[in-house]
Formats: C-alpha cells, sequence, structure tokens
C-alpha cells in the first residue's frame, strides 16, 4: 500500500513538474510570411501601472490634502469621489522600488504633491515611451517585413519605429526616436531623444532628457504579449531598472482604435482663464509654470 501510494505522489509531482515546464515555455502565435513572430493586431495593458508602477494602496484620489485625522482628497477633486479614487496595483518595477538618487526622489515627491497641477496627462500632453504602452487605452501595432509603426488611441500618439538605424535624433521630443531589430522572436526597439517632459504615471515618477528605454515585446500565445522596458538614466537613477507586464489582444469582432483627441477637451483648462467672460464662476487659474 505504501509503495503504491509512494508511486501515485510521484506521478503527482512529475505531472506537475512537466505541467510548470510546459507553461515556462513561450507559447507560439501566428508569424509572418518571413517567419517573424506576428505583432500586428490592437493591444491593450490591463493593469494600474498608470496610476503608479511600484506597488500601492488604493487611497481617496490622486491629489491629497491634510485633514483634521486623516488625509482627504483635494477641494478641486472631492466631488469626484469614488469615480477619483486610485485602484491598488501589485507593481510592475522588478524589485519594486525605483532606484532614484536624492534629488531625484525628492522631485518625484514634489511632483507627487502636485500632481493635479503638473501631470502631463492632465493637460493631454504627449505621454512619452513606456507611458503609452500601459496607459487605459489601446494601442495598434502595424507589422511588414520592413516596417513597424504603433499607433496611441490616446492623444493620436504615433510611432515609426526605425528598422534601420537613421542615426541620432534629429532633436528631442515627447515620444523619443524608436529604432527596432529582431533578437529571435523578440522585438527590441531602443528609444532615446526624449525631452524630459513626461512622466511614467500619475504618481510624479520622472526623468531627465538623458532617458534611454530599451522595449521587449515577446509573442507568449495569440492573443497576448510580454512587454519588458528597461530604464537607463544616469541624471535621474542610480542604475537601470526594469518593468515588465502582459499586453493582451482585444478580440473583438468589430475591435478598432477609437479617437481620443484629449486636447479640445482641456482647453477650458488651460486657456479658460483667458476669456473675457468665463464660462463658468469657478474657472480655473492660469496653469502653474514648471
Amino acid at each position: 500500500m505504501r509503495s503504491v501510494l509512494s508511486r501515485a505522489i510521484a506521478t503527482a509531482l512529475a505531472v506537475c513538474v512537466a505541467s510548470a515546464a510546459v507553461a515556462a515555455q513561450p507559447a507560439k502565435g501566428p508569424r509572418t510570411k518571413d517567419g517573424k513572430p506576428d505583432l500586428n493586431g490592437i493591444w491593450q495593458a490591463m493593469n494600474s501601472a498608470n496610476y503608479d508602477l511600484e506597488p500601492h494602496a488604493a487611497r481617496a484620489a490622486m491629489a491629497m490634502v491634510p485633514g483634521q485625522f486623516v488625509p482627504v482628497p483635494a477641494p478641486q477633486v472631492v466631488a469626484l469621489g469614488a469615480v477619483g479614487s486610485v485602484p491598488a496595483g501589485l507593481g510592475v518595477v522588478d524589485g519594486d522600488a525605483i532606484p532614484y538618487t536624492p534629488a531625484a526622489l525628492a522631485k518625484k515627491k514634489e511632483n507627487q504633491k502636485n500632481w493635479l497641477e503638473l501631470d502631463p496627462e492632465v493637460k493631454c500632453y504627449l505621454p512619452g515611451v513606456p507611458r503609452a504602452t500601459y496607459m487605459p487605452y489601446p494601442f495598434q501595432i502595424f507589422q511588414s517585413n520592413s516596417q513597424t509603426f504603433i499607433a496611441y488611441e490616446y492623444a493620436g500618439a504615433v510611432r515609426n519605429i526605425y528598422m534601420k538605424d537613421p542615426g541620432p535624433p534629429p532633436a528631442d521630443s515627447w515620444m523619443g526616436q524608436s529604432v527596432g531589430k529582431w533578437d529571435g522572436d523578440t522585438l527590441v526597439v531602443e528609444v532615446t531623444g526624449f525631452n524630459d517632459q513626461t512622466w511614467f504615471d500619475r504618481s510624479g515618477n520622472h526623468h531627465s532628457d538623458k532617458l534611454k528605454v530599451t522595449e521587449r515585446y515577446s509573442q507568449r500565445g495569440p492573443d497576448h504579449l510580454w512587454y519588458e522596458a528597461t530604464i537607463e538614466d544616469p541624471e535621474t537613477f542610480t542604475r537601470p531598472w526594469k518593468i515588465a507586464m502582459p499586453l493582451y489582444r482585444r478580440v473583438e469582432p468589430n475591435a478598432q482604435l477609437m479617437q481620443f483627441k484629449c486636447v479640445e477637451f482641456v482647453e477650458e483648462l488651460m486657456y479658460g482663464h483667458l476669456r473675457k467672460k468665463p464660462a463658468t464662476e469657478g474657472a480655473p487659474p492660469p496653469p502653474a509654470k514648471k
């Protein structure tokens, strides 16, 4: 009886080990005519990284002020109630914490404190890389044997990924310059030439114009990718660090990018104070200068 039980346990363990080994292997998905993984499609992240890349608890609002006993939502957002609250997140940073220099960490805390006035997303500025990937909007990859292009629903942002290096970026920009190559079945994209205006999330995580982002898009199945981005910026961080997350294909029969050109949505916020007669009594003050 003991021998039979031992064999059963051994068999069960062998099955578990074999299953784990299979699960660890990248799943196969569609391929293009030239044999590369086919990344064409509409993709979207499903996490709370746009609120905060690091692990975080749920809280009442992004903008908080001191209360009588505990922090409370700022007056500008208190009417949003639960709609303006922050969901909890396990984080997507390898090792959980972003390795800031002391001065950069102080700036991050100041950004977070003044999120409502300083976050570029609030004003519909272009999101930069990698933030465009995990905002709560889908994006579409267009891939051929010689060209790769990404269109984002948010603000109509786009990226042309050069598969042949064109040389140094001609100027700094919000989305940087992207140069791609294949490393086996993984698309590797190096992005440089950033300005220092974008954030990584709504929690004030930031960078300088020395930022370099190395992305890796790996096919793990017909309808999901594994996305990694290594962040390098010696002016802001003490060492390179990495984020990672799955991206999921939108599989609805009518899946398509919708229009979210939010510039007109923030006209009142940005320029309402210039009206001869403000549209409302509570017209916002002029945007804070950086």
